[in-house]
């Protein structure tokens, strides 16, 4: 597939980087999950076939196959030595298919169902973030049917007078910008939540915080996890909703991020101590805004980040000098290690 044009700025931080080699992955058998039902299947889609061309480039043998109804018998007749799962939406992280390869003893890339649906639910997660002191904006979840049992109109005045103007409003359990807007006035929020329960049955309702949005992708190549270089994300429009993550032009990259070396150390810390707090391994990406007095605060962590040709994975893997295809085959290379007695 073509490599669709954006405008970023990329710059190698070689004192980032981190070690990658493919080792042993040359010799094993990979699958790449991607597609899926969800809203998320085009994106998987993309990420499956760059996944896909990235570990043939490494040299490890790989095939690219749906989840759908002959994934179990496929696993059952050629099972891989692992999987990499490029699926996006709840088929790739609440944690479901995730259990089905635990039944099938089929290891995979990333963690394990448990903390999959921890990260997956952003309520919970942010929970979890706040009991161990990471910065996360208030919030408060509201349920479709609470929000009409209780009165619309009394519910979200009371969102406003606890949470302040302007909000961010987004599904609990989803990603890629789909269902989320910033509410600048009360008179656009029951519209927002409307927007938001066409995705999702449960609206996050949180404190936005203006500021600069930056990524952290974290890997874990064998020393423990480590925060790759910060990606600032420039959306023309201010908001990084689906449009400006997927269309060209809409949205600009900076890889590093344009931050003071104190700044993003602090941004580095936290995305860490998020990644180790809900329990993820392998990989992960955290979003955070830097506010104006360079405070991080983590907005969501994602356990199955997008491989595409805008995503910002791929993007702090190249700010840190290394390669994407040999940091995937060391990924998979460890994840078939554990499957070994």
């Amino acid at each position: 597939m073509a490599a669709i044009p954006v405008e970023r700025t990329v710059v190698t931080d070689s004192a980032a980087a981190v070690p990658a080699t493919t080792g042993s992955a040359a010799d094993l058998h990979i699958l790449v999950l991607a597609g899926g039902l969800s809203y998320e299947r085009d994106v998987s889609l993309r990420s499956g076939r760059r996944v896909l061309d990235a570990l043939r480039s490494a040299g490890v043998e790989a095939e690219l196959r749906d989840a759908d109804v002959a994934l179990l018998p496929a696993l059952a007749a050629d099972p891989p030595d692992a999987v990499v799962i490029a699926l996006h939406g709840a088929t790739g992280e609440d944690g479901s298919l995730r259990g089905v390869l635990d039944l099938c003893d089929v290891p995979y890339v990333g963690c394990d169902a448990r903390a999959a649906r921890l990260a997956w639910d952003k309520p919970s997660a942010k929970a979890v973030l706040r009991e161990n002191g990471i910065p996360t904006p208030d919030w408060v979840a509201l349920p479709h049917d609470r929000f009409s049992e209780l009165g619309a109109v009394a519910v979200l005045d009371r969102i406003v007078q606890r949470l302040g103007l302007p909000l961010m409003v987004k599904p609990t359990q989803g990603g890629s910008g789909l269902g989320a807007a910033v509410v600048r006035d009360t008179a656009a929020l029951p519209a927002a939540m409307v927007g938001c329960f066409a995705y999702d049955s449960t609206a996050l309702v949180e404190r936005y915080v203006p500021g600069m949005d930056v990524a952290v992708s974290v890997l874990d190549l064998g020393d423990g996890p480590q925060a790759l270089p910060p990606v600032e994300i420039v959306p023309r429009n201010g908001v990084y909703d689906y449009a400006a993550r997927y269309t060209a032009g809409r949205t600009t990259w900076h890889a590093p991020a344009r931050l003071d070396p104190a700044v993003a150390g602090a941004v580095a810390e936290v995305a860490l101590a998020a990644h180790t707090a809900l329990g993820l391994r392998d990989l992960s990406r955290v979003d955070l805004i830097v506010d104006g007095d360079g405070r991080p605060h983590v907005l969501e962590v994602n356990v199955s980040p997008g491989m595409t040709e805008t995503s910002l994975l791929p993007l702090a893997i190249q700010a840190a000098g290394l390669d994407f295809g040999q940091v995937l085959g060391t990924l998979v290379g460890r994840t078939a290690a554990r499957r070994r007695p």
